[in-house]
């Protein structure tokens, strides 16, 4: 899959965006809009950058390369697995995580299992479009789906994350939850006697890295396959994307009630604005039962809790 990059001045921004906001879809973390035109994704942020992502990458953005403020910047395609033939009706696991690029909350991987039993009740959920789904939509579907498919949760805490992330990179401790997650519900299915066909990963590293960071780890004996979009091929990965940010919310809102103050997703200026009240009037220990230590928001929160005692 090939990513194009572009950056803008505000005027070309604003036209770019009202262009592609009729193929609005869900917004990425971060994004002020997310657009999908045909096998191209559009996502474009506020800071004037936007991103086309897919097989009609190039084409699509030739439009505007011409207004661009900056050079092309092109990421290489990076080498996926072929699936088989009507994959989307093999029975399968499927992963998603959530939580990663927020400050506030814990990671969470979602495993699920799904098989052609109960493929029918599960596009009629919406499952099949998780990613144009908002919160409560997601909210309301997430307890039927766990009555419908196997399913295995891990939830990373602020606390746990920041014990582990000296000895994990950001994408060893992805391959290993994702891994485990699957490991432990393939362990599931075999005590009910149920053989998954197929493991499919969204693909968020070359395959041969991320079979590199789980080496050492218990693996499951499921074939693997990793591509991109991975929640549009089987509904295992979808399922699984529903149930991680359902879960991530809800720890979230479980964090803010127990610090006594409400703890926003993301990592954004609000979130900076929050971290150093949380600093001034509950102090660092507090702080760091709730946040990802390591982000820049920690040192951008301490600037901003002694520039308000001055």
């Amino acid at each position: 899959m090939s990513t194009i990059s572009l950056s803008f001045a505000k005027e070309p921004f604003a036209h770019i965006c009202q262009y592609y906001q009729p193929y609005a879809i869900k917004n990425a973390p971060y994004a002020v809009l997310t657009a999908q035109k045909g096998t191209t994704r559009i996502t474009c942020y506020a800071s004037g950058k936007v991103l086309f992502q897919g097989s009609g990458a190039q084409e699509e953005s030739k439009k505007w390369q011409q207004q661009a403020r900056m050079h092309v910047k092109t990421t290489p395609s990076v080498q996926q697995d072929t699936l088989p033939p009507n994959f989307a009706q093999i029975a399968a696991m499927g992963s998603d995580e959530t939580g990663n690029g927020s400050y506030f909350g814990p990671v969470i991987v979602a495993a699920t299992y799904v098989d052609k039993t109960t493929h029918d009740q599960l596009r009629h959920l919406g499952v099949a479009d998780s990613k144009t789904m908002d919160d409560a939509k997601m909210k309301k579907i997430a307890p039927i789906i766990k009555q419908l498919v196997p399913y295995k949760l891990l939830v990373v805490t602020p606390q746990k994350y920041n014990d582990i992330q000296p000895l994990y990179n950001a994408v060893k401790m992805k391959a290993v939850l994702h891994n485990r997650a699957l490991y432990l519900l393939e362990q599931q299915l075999q005590q009910r006697h149920i053989t998954p066909k197929a493991i499919l990963v969204d693909q968020f590293t070359p395959k041969a890295t991320y079979l590199r960071y789980i080496k050492d780890q218990q693996q499951p004996h499921t074939p693997l396959f990793s591509v991109t979009k991975a929640e549009q091929l089987h509904l295992a990965v979808a399922c699984a994307s529903v149930l991680a940010r359902v879960t991530f919310l809800e720890q979230l809102q479980l964090e803010s009630q127990q610090i006594g103050m409400t703890l926003p997703s993301g990592a954004g200026h609000n979130v900076d604005v929050v971290a150093a009240h949380i600093l001034q009037t509950k102090g660092e220990a507090i702080l760091k039962t709730v946040a990802k230590w390591h982000f820049k928001n920690t040192q951008k929160a301490m600037r901003l809790a002694k520039q308000k005692n001055l």
